[in-house]
């Protein structure tokens, strides 16, 4: 595992109907929903840590702090970026960004713990 602060990595999405609140079912409108927010933010941190980790670790979120500052409605592009903040053991800490082309969409940090995948399967189906 060769984990450091600093490693990153973005995301660049287009608002789709199927991003929304609305469809989503946490709201009724038609922008960007926060779980939706949540979901790429967290695919971005797996994406800033996935060639660092050992043959059979993947990593798990455990913590999500989450700011969701502004409405994205279909056809909006937004960026997702995150980036490394902390490594502690197993332990990841991640902070993200999201972006329009000028606003800022949502912010917050991801914390993740990696784990040998087979191992967690093994836990999590008893």
């Amino acid at each position: 595992m060769t984990l450091v602060p600093g490693l990153r990595a973005q995301l660049l999405i287009m608002v789709e109907r199927e991003d929304t609140a609305t469809k989503i079912g946490s709201g009724d409108v038609p922008v960007l929903a926060t779980p939706r927010l949540l979901a790429l933010a967290e695919m971005a941190t797996m994406q800033a840590v996935r060639p660092h980790l050992g043959a059979g670790e993947t990593s798990v979120g455990t913590r999500v702090q989450l700011e969701h500052l502004a409405a994205s409605p279909v056809g909006t592009h937004v960026e997702i970026s995150t980036e490394l903040t902390e490594v502690d053991g197993r332990r990841l800490v991640f902070s993200f960004v999201a972006r329009d082309r000028t606003t800022l969409v949502g912010q917050g940090t991801i914390e993740r713990v990696v784990v040998d995948r087979e191992r967690f399967m093994e836990r999590a189906t008893r």
